[in-house]
């Protein structure tokens, strides 16, 4: 019985219709990710120096410039499309290792605007880091989920990493790490 089986499945597997592609090819698009999926990667500002409290720009403390440092090993495996940053020192200052370690441009949002249609558009399918701030990141998270799901972040937090995914189907995902 087992002999007829195995017989019976041959015959099977070599009269299957590929099409054009061969059998390899298949399994290889089955492996690729799928191309429609958006995910966002949102980080806070590295720590940012606090001595004079009337400096609405501040640069980065030491502490600072070793976080945006240590972003680059924990974003070592993912290839950003687009990366993004408000135009504050210590937000650029915290982007500039990963774009540079990934060779890309740091473009900027409007504070004022998140999230907008052309944000959106330009996003869509892509997988991207926003370098933001401790009232925005929570915010622009809770308006691509469309719910309010998470608050803003205590001062003292500097290594929350939000990522929300957008699926194909519509269905939106998202979890909060935290590095210290």
């Amino acid at each position: 019985m087992k002999r007829y089986f195995l017989i019976l499945s041959l015959i099977l597997l070599t009269s299957c219709n590929f099409g054009d592609e061969e059998p390899s090819e298949i399994m290889d698009d089955a492996k690729k990710p799928s191309e429609e999926i958006t995910t966002y990667y949102f980080i806070r500002h590295a720590e940012k120096d606090t001595t004079d409290t009337s400096n609405k720009d501040p640069e980065l403390t030491e502490a600072g410039i070793k976080r945006a440092q240590n972003w680059t090993k924990t974003f070592k495996d993912i290839d950003f499309d687009l990366i993004y940053s408000s135009d504050y020192k210590r937000t650029v200052n915290t982007a500039k290792p990963i774009a540079k370690d990934q060779n890309k441009e740091i473009k900027f949002y409007d504070t004022e605007k998140l999230n907008d249609k052309d944000f959106q558009e330009k996003t869509k399918n892509k997988t991207v880091l926003v370098v933001g701030h401790s009232n925005l990141n929570p915010e622009w998270v809770n308006y691509i989920l469309g719910k309010k799901k998470y608050q803003d972040l205590d001062e003292s937090v500097y290594g929350s990493l939000f990522i929300v995914t957008i699926h194909p189907n519509g269905d939106r995902t998202s979890q909060v790490l935290y590095f210290d």
